[in-house]
């Protein structure tokens, strides 16, 4: 079995690949970050799985591809690099926000649709995308990354639906988790002020719901009720209780 997993170098990702790996799953571990990706791999292969790690930027279209390319007969995909930004959105800047749609999005959809293929062909697999609570609400301070992840949500919706219609063995799941200890509040410029899950039991239950074959993964009961709060309550009323929380995020 053999799995691949973007943003692996740090946070869920890398723990996601720390739990497969107990699994027995073969890596193939995607990051910027060199040395932190040989770290880990050096702490993997302890596990007597083979490791094998990749340096690209997933903001390049082409590195996608060529990861396409490279790495064959995939059982796990998971799709977990990304990053946010905090801050009014006339003021953030516009390249980390290209960046970041870059990575948020369009890596996503090019590695989900290229991987859905080939396992549709080979009758078998499974893809989680890392999504987020976010993804269900309207984010200001947040706009686009919570747009970015609102894309992600929509997109597996509407592959779920194909792969029921087709009968087809291959899943899709995502994971929507809530403020998760991670590096990602130092890149987004942002400090929450409530209660951040352990991202290693994150990434464990991850795994867990998707071995179960459920589709919506979402950690903790907070996070459960917040996904039901936006699904029942009005967008504008969302939107000023999400703005509340975000001013008190900003550092």
């Amino acid at each position: 079995m053999k799995a691949l997993i973007t943003g692996a170098s740090s946070g869920i990702g890398r723990d996601i690949a720390r739990t497969l790996s107990k699994k027995g799953y073969d890596l193939v571990l995607v990051a910027r970050d060199s040395q932190k990706l040989e770290e880990v791999k050096k702490e993997l292969e302890k596990n007597k799985v083979n490791v094998e790690i990749i340096i690209k930027d997933l903001s390049i279209e082409e590195n996608c591809i060529d990861i396409h390319k490279k790495v064959k007969n995939v059982d796990i995909l998971i799709n977990n690099a990304g990053f946010g930004d905090c801050g009014d959105f006339t003021k953030t800047s516009l390249e980390k926000e290209i960046k970041m749609i870059e990575t948020n999005i369009i890596a996503y959809h090019i590695l989900t649709k290229l991987y859905l293929i080939d396992m549709k062909e080979k009758g078998s697999g499974k893809i989680l995308n890392v999504a987020s609570i976010a993804g269900f609400m309207p984010g200001p301070l947040m706009a686009t990354y919570y747009a970015t992840k609102a894309y992600i949500v929509r997109l597996s919706e509407g592959i779920r639906e194909e792969l029921k219609k087709e009968k087809s063995n291959v899943q899709i799941s995502i994971l929507c988790p809530g403020p998760v200890s991670t590096n990602f509040n130092k890149v987004a410029n942002v400090k929450f002020h409530m209660r951040e899950a352990n991202s290693q039991k994150v990434a464990d239950y991850a795994i867990r719901c998707v071995e179960k074959g459920k589709f919506y993964i979402v950690p903790g009961l907070d996070v459960k009720l917040a996904k039901v709060g936006a699904k029942l309550a009005p967008s504008s009323l969302i939107s000023k209780i999400t703005y509340m929380i975000q001013k008190r995020k900003i550092g």
